[in-house]
């Protein structure tokens, strides 16, 4: 079997791009992955189109040769974009590989531990606050309609949620985050007064709406800096939450951040390879380490867990993406030992499920382990064809 070629597939889904890789055979078999750019990764289509020419031809099986003759080459830029491109293309090998063997990628990595991945409903409320008309979704504008959103929740069978930021004021409605440029508070990242209140008054109203059975998590990704991550976590404390997710570049810092609250600390979905996650380990920075399995690639992302099972951290994937990624995750979430919770997002364009030959079963907020070859889905291109991306 040879590979004989590479093809990037780009899709409207709202506020942002789906990203597609496809890896076609000499037999006729196909590998799939999705990555994605709307969110840090601009560029990584040309480095994927770059690498394709150290993999044509080749026979696509030897998946660990290929993945460390990529990172060879981009050794000297060997995270971020590039590590992205390696990532997409290493799960479309494994894909392509089951599907050769005839069976789901989860049996190819030992099989699996779980067959039910308990699931946390994510952006419970931000797509509705920052991007409701651009995803036809039914919008939040205040915090009755949080109350409403923590009701809807609880009726949806989920058993968890993670939220972020809203803020509230003279008819408006806004996300707070200035960690990426958006609104204000930016650079300097502080929490004012205004801003944790804010954040207090939100998490009163999702329980309100929620009741007391629902675990609540909160993202506060790169909005403050570690004065206000401990800020922010302490006035939280009343709240019970299940995590508070922090992004950080400082290993010291965010391991002062944990030992300053008591909700636990999850943190890492920025973060490449096992070399980029062993400073934040070492120091006893986080609870939970989140791993992005599109962007390290699932073979990658199973080191990463096993290392931090020895330091006795538990993981969860990052997974904002399309079903295709939900899929690639659930086989990651299926063979780890040290498994967490899996995230999940569930507003989406009306014309999502189109893009997908299977969609993900979700019963009583559980994933369903998927039964097919490779991920247990594949890409339906007329689809694709159909919502040309945007720019």
């Amino acid at each position: 079997m040879k590979i004989t070629g590479l093809e990037c597939l780009h899709a409207d889904a709202g506020f942002r791009n789906f990203d597609f890789l496809k890896i076609s055979t000499d037999e006729g078999l196909v590998g799939w992955s999705e990555y994605n750019e709307s969110f840090g990764g601009l560029g990584v289509t040309e480095v994927i189109k770059n690498l394709a020419g150290v993999l044509v031809g080749e026979d696509p099986r030897p998946i660990e040769s290929h993945v460390a003759r990529m990172y060879a080459i981009r050794r000297q830029a060997s995270g971020g974009i590039a590590q992205q491109a390696i990532g997409a293309i290493e799960n479309a090998l494994l894909d392509l590989k089951a599907k050769g063997l005839g069976i789901p990628v989860y049996e190819m990595l030992g099989g699996p531990v779980r067959d039910r991945i308990r699931l946390y409903w994510s952006h419970c409320g931000t797509y509705r606050l920052s991007f409701a008309e651009e995803m036809q979704i039914e919008p939040l504008r205040s915090l009755d309609d949080v109350v409403q959103l923590g009701r809807q929740a609880a009726a949806s069978g989920y058993t968890a949620l993670k939220t972020n930021v809203f803020r509230f004021g003279d008819g408006e409605a806004w996300l707070h985050s200035p960690g990426f440029w958006r609104g204000e508070g930016f650079p300097e990242l502080n929490a004012d007064r205004a801003v944790v209140r804010a954040m207090c008054e939100q998490l009163e109203a999702l329980r309100e709406g929620t009741g007391p059975d629902i675990d609540i998590l909160v993202d506060l990704n790169f909005n403050f800096k570690t004065e206000g991550f401990l800020k922010m976590s302490r006035a939280m404390e009343p709240y019970d939450l299940f995590w508070v997710e922090i992004d950080s570049c400082s290993p010291e810092a965010l391991a002062y951040i944990r030992r300053g609250t008591t909700i636990p600390v999850a943190s890492g979905e920025c973060l490449f390879r096992r070399r980029g996650y062993k400073p934040y380990l070492d120091v006893d920075s986080m609870d939970v380490a989140i791993v992005d399995n599109p962007w390290n690639g699932v073979g990658e992302g199973l080191k990463i867990a096993a290392m931090a099972d020895t330091y006795e951290v538990n993981v969860a994937p990052h997974n904002f993406y399309g079903h295709l990624a939900t899929m690639m995750n659930a086989h990651f979430c299926a063979v780890v030992p040290n498994f967490r919770i899996m995230e999940i997002d569930c507003d989406f364009v009306p014309w999502h499920d189109d893009f997908f030959t299977v969609t993900p079963e979700i019963e009583a907020g559980h994933l369903l382990l998927p039964t097919g070859p490779g991920w247990g889905t594949e890409i339906n291109e007329e689809a694709v064809r159909d919502h040309p991306p945007k720019g």
